[in-house]
């Protein structure tokens, strides 16, 4: 096994082998590499529905979405319309939406847009004003009424999660969702470790960056294409797939053709060697801890 080959087993559900993998404490195992919707609702809709269907169809079946991202939880509903079973879904509520009642109406919403019943892991999106103890708290009765089944945060720097641990109690937070591509690579710093320590899955979105990800004119660009090249595959699949390195991690990249989410299923079958990680790794350098946890 190369060193980046987490444990867990490939999914069957297409030729991408799509590793499936334990996510934190939510006792289910849950697809590596999953697909974002942030601006899908941009895309013209059959062809963004069309695009979330192919990444069912190759095993790429955690979606996430979030009430904040325009239509998006719609296009979700009738892409996964005669699926749900086969999806973990993933939504978040606005920090300003988060008290205890505010957090119930908000899954409700989602819930209705989604066409579903019951979400498989809810987040508060980020840190916000409203007592963590009061979001949480409609978190757990949001649960016990099987209308989620985990839940989790995003956007938490170290101290956030830690002030979350505290007021969710163990082994509650199934993940932390946050930036992580190539360019920005702060959570390793104390955020990946943290939430390794402590069980929790973290969740990488814009693993591509946003409208930046680097070309072959750049000289870590020109690392991807030399290692793409050596495996038959594309430069967006060796970045994504050096982020899934460790195996607590997770990547929802978006795709707004079914074309461009084939690519992205396509990091789930690659392997890089113990070399290439480190060219990887030393072509983009994390930089010095930042004193706020970047977030777009």
């Amino acid at each position: 096994m190369s060193p980046n080959a987490a444990p867990g087993r490939l999914s069957a559900s297409g030729p991408e082998a799509i590793e499936r993998r334990p996510f934190g404490p939510a006792l289910r195992e849950v697809a590596a590499i999953g697909q974002g919707t942030w601006y899908i609702d941009d895309a013209h809709r059959p062809t963004a529905v069309a695009a979330l269907r192919r990444g069912l169809d190759l095993g790429m079946t955690h979606i996430d979405t979030a009430e904040m991202y325009g239509d998006a939880e719609t296009v979700v509903g009738e892409a996964i319309g005669g699926r749900r079973d086969e999806v973990f879904l993933v939504s978040k509520v606005v920090p300003s939406n988060a008290s205890r009642e505010g957090t119930v109406a908000a899954c409700e919403r989602s819930l209705a847009r989604l066409r579903t019943d019951r979400l498989d892991c809810y987040l508060l999106h980020w840190p916000g004003s409203h007592p963590l103890e009061d979001t949480f708290a409609a978190f757990e009765r949001l649960r016990a009424q099987g209308k989620i089944l985990s839940w989790g945060v995003s956007n938490f720097d170290a101290p956030d999660l830690e002030d979350a641990w505290n007021a969710g109690g163990e082994g509650r937070i199934a993940c932390n969702q946050v930036l992580y591509n190539l360019e920005e690579r702060a959570i390793e710093h104390a955020v990946l470790p943290w939430c390794e320590a402590h069980g929790i899955a973290t969740v990488a979105y814009s693993p591509f960056g946003h409208g930046d990800f680097p070309g072959p004119n750049t000289a870590g660009g020109q690392v991807l294409e030399d290692i793409a090249a050596s495996h038959g595959a594309t430069p967006r699949q060796v970045a994504l797939r050096f982020l899934l390195r460790r195996p607590s991690l997770f990547a929802i990249p978006k795709a707004s053709s079914p074309e461009h989410t084939a690519d992205n299923a396509g990091a789930g079958a690659l392997r890089l060697t113990a070399a290439e990680l480190a060219r990887i790794d030393a072509a983009f350098p994390r930089g010095p801890r930042p004193g706020r946890l970047p977030m777009l």
